[in-house]
């Protein structure tokens, strides 16, 4: 990721059978932030919302969380993910790069229960807020 042309933010994607949340990179690539949740569709349209927000932000990179096993392993889920990502890599020349997301929703809604958001409001933001998680645990690895 290092390697990356400078100004040009990092878009994360967390891959939910019912949503996708989007969470973007500051330009130094220090801090994530979440930016939007998509309601998936058919794969068609929902990468045209993606290239399209990746057009809109100047995105130099697309880094999908891999939703792993706790021991590792990749099941139903994260074989979903690839297919979906080897999907859009035929749509777009941005690099895509994976990220292990074990535990990020649930650490998301820990923190949201905590902050007493309601269920409605945990369900409205989950999804973006794992994603920034995702991005916000890969732009602290790089440090």
């Amino acid at each position: 990721m290092a390697a990356l042309p400078a100004n040009q933010p990092i878009i994360a994607l967390d891959l939910g059978t019912k949503t996708i949340g989007v969470a973007i990179s500051d330009l130094t690539r220090n801090i994530a932030s979440p930016l939007l949740t998509i309601a998936r569709r058919k794969f068609t349209q929902d990468a045209a919302e993606l290239l399209a927000i990746l057009n809109r932000e100047k995105a130099g990179l697309i880094l999908l969380g891999l939703p792993l096993n706790m021991d590792g392993s990749e099941g139903p889920r994260a074989q979903s993910t690839r297919a979906f990502a080897r999907n859009l890599a035929k749509l777009t020349p941005l690099p895509i790069i994976y990220w292990d997301e074990r535990l990020s929703t649930a650490a998301i809604e820990r923190a949201m229960i905590a902050a007493d958001a309601s269920r409605a409001k945990r369900a409205d933001h989950i999804d973006k807020l794992a994603a920034a998680w995702i991005l916000q645990a890969a732009l602290d690895s790089l440090r």
